[in-house]
């Protein structure tokens, strides 16, 4: 009957007859809460390393991939500048070869007009030992 009306006063004994405020059931599962928050707490610093790391991780890898993209996109530039120069330098043949082209046929005229020349004079001379 003291128990009670201690009880019902907001008294209580614990398991080892001791004079508690709280309610010795009630006060085992505080600590038995405040261990788990404390290993929660533990499990989530833990967890945070973890992420931490990971988040390093993917950025270190985002890094590596931009420096790869960057790169491809560098190769895939000199290419292009590549080609562009090859296709200048075909054009450049190609007009090369067609005022070669047109110099030969000058020179065909020429060398054609030079033999008419010469038919011509071989004529001339051999007229005017015909007339000696």
């Amino acid at each position: 009957m003291a128990r009670t009306t201690l009880s019902d006063a907001g008294l209580h004994f614990d398991e080892l007859n001791k004079l508690r405020i709280l309610d010795p059931d009630l006060s085992q599962q505080t600590t038995e809460l405040k261990d788990e928050c404390r290993d929660f707490v533990n499990k989530i610093g833990h967890f945070q390393k973890v992420v931490g790391g990971l988040i390093e991780l993917v950025d270190e890898l985002a890094k590596e991939t931009e420096n790869e993209k960057m790169k491809a996109i560098g190769a895939r530039n000199l290419l292009k500048s590549i080609a562009k120069q090859r296709e200048a330098q075909q054009q450049q043949l190609y007009a090369l070869i067609a005022e070669k082209k047109m110099q030969l046929e000058r020179y065909r005229i020429e060398y054609d007009a030079l033999c008419k020349v010469e038919a011509e004079q071989n004529e001339f001379i051999d007229q005017f030992i015909l007339q000696k």
